[in-house]
């Protein structure tokens, strides 16, 4: 008998409808490397992974006709101008996890959350309990997209674990704010409490006088105490920031930071104020990431249940951990909705976690293309942010091209019409979706797409 998700891809689109809500069994999983998809999209090409860069790919940003894939061996540029004909423009190798990346005018930032023994391109890992030790932020200048240049290195507490672009209104600087975690107290330059995060200014007419400006602590209470337990019921401690998403155009930011999710005003990008938390005491156990919807009247979180390295999409976990969580922003606080977690089911040989996303540009609708690691890549429509409802997904099965539990979609992005997805193992996957809920979207044209720092879009035009 043919199984529901192999149906989905062989049979017509009525019988896929038809049988898409039929929960996913054991026997259902693809075939290692088995492609397996909604009829509504379409794989239109996979560019290996470079040679030169022997680690995971990471994060990506875009800018004009360009792709920039991070990874912990450096990064690399794609010339995306012809989407089906993706290419690789020039791989620059600067080891130093996760190098995940954001572009702006002629300058791309790289984070570095790996302790170095200095800050060049050829460093190599040295412990953090070493004062001379080096982490932080790395600036390229871009200009000539076949040879980079590094151009400057920041050092932070803690390293950089991610960063968040935030331009001043003025277009004269750019600010970096940097999110990091896990302090020691053998860490000369990473200290309990670590309740900050840190803010780089860089000057867009002199680059290499970045600097790091303000340190601002954004839980002076502590933070969420967190509740050590084994995998996985334990909730993690607040001690730093993950990762923040800035809406800069509505003032606005949303973080998070481990044990909880805050919403910030950073109308003065200098000083951030955080203005709400919440926490899920229940299924969130290491709050990840945050995506607002496009007028900024909700916040996606996710949950990384596991730290990526768990097979956490089955029946044992459940709907409710390891899943995104919706919230409505009522009267300047966060009101929870719902949840939602992929329910097709993985093997036991499968990391899943709800990884990094974006928009899909349709006006008066809240739809969100996000990757899953080995679970994939998924499209949900969450206009009604108390029912969210996947309607297209993209996966593999199995990757035996690595280890157990090392593979899969670090993240997956909306720009110009596609969606690009970077797989840790596999390359850059770009794929097509075709279906009338967001079609609309393909004549909303970017110049440049740094995830974690949303724009506004209308209804069709250039942003």
């Amino acid at each position: 008998m043919l199984s529901p998700r192999r149906a989905l891809i062989l049979a017509g689109a009525a019988i896929a409808l038809a049988m898409a809500g039929v929960p996913a069994q054991a026997a259902d999983i693809p075939a290692p490397g088995e492609i397996v998809m909604s009829p509504n999209i379409q794989h239109v090409t996979n560019v290996p992974k470079p040679e030169a860069l022997a680690d995971i790919h990471t994060d990506m940003a875009f800018q004009g006709d360009y792709a920039y894939v991070g990874n912990y061996y450096g990064f690399s540029i794609y010339d995306i101008k012809h989407p089906k004909r993706t290419s690789l423009v020039s791989s620059v190798v600067c080891p130093g996890g996760q190098m995940d990346v954001s572009v702006y005018g002629n300058l791309l930032f790289g984070s570095v959350d790996s302790s170095r023994n200095n800050d060049s391109c050829s460093s190599t890992g040295q412990s953090a309990d070493i004062k001379e030790s080096w982490e932080g932020v790395r600036i390229f200048d871009i200009r000539d997209k076949r040879n980079p240049k590094y151009i400057k290195a920041i050092e932070t507490n803690c390293g950089s674990h991610t960063h968040t672009l935030v331009p001043d209104r003025r277009g004269k600087n750019v600010y970096i704010y940097v999110s990091s975690y896990s302090p020691n107290a053998n860490f000369p330059d990473c200290q309990p409490p670590h309740d900050l995060i840190s803010i780089i200014k860089v000057p867009l007419r002199d680059p290499a006088a970045a600097t790091v400006i303000a340190t601002p602590n954004l839980f002076p209470d502590g933070g969420n105490p967190g509740l050590p337990a084994p995998y996985p019921n334990g909730k993690s401690a607040t001690t730093g920031c993950h990762d923040i998403t800035a809406y800069p155009e509505k003032g606005i930011a949303a973080g998070a930071c481990m044990g909880e999710g805050v919403l910030m005003d950073i109308r003065d990008p200098e000083q951030p104020r955080v203005t709400a938390t919440v926490r899920d005491e229940a299924n969130f156990a290491f709050w990840h990431s945050a995506t607002f919807n496009n007028d900024g009247s909700k916040v996606i979180f996710t949950d990384e249940l596991g730290g990526g390295t768990r097979a956490t999409c089955n029946p044992e976990i459940g709907p409710t951990r390891g899943a995104n969580a919706y919230y409505d922003i009522q009267r300047g606080q966060l009101a929870f909705k719902s949840y939602f977690k992929i329910a097709r089911h993985q093997d036991p040989s499968e990391n899943c976690v709800a990884h990094n996303g974006s928009l899909i540009p349709v006006k008066g609708k809240d739809i969100m293309v996000q990757a899953w690691y080995q679970g994939g890549i998924s499209v949900v429509d969450f206009t009604d942010s108390a029912n969210p409802q996947e309607i297209a997904f993209f996966e593999r099965g199995p990757d035996n091209t690595a280890p157990a539990l090392s593979g899969g979609f670090w993240s997956a992005y909306y720009y110009n019409g596609y969606i690009y997805g970077s797989d840790f193992n596999l390359g850059l996957d770009v794929l097509k979706i075709n279906d009338p809920r967001t079609n609309r979207a393909n004549g909303v044209k970017f110049d440049i797409l740094n995830a974690q720092t949303q724009q506004q879009y209308r209804e069709r035009g250039h942003h």
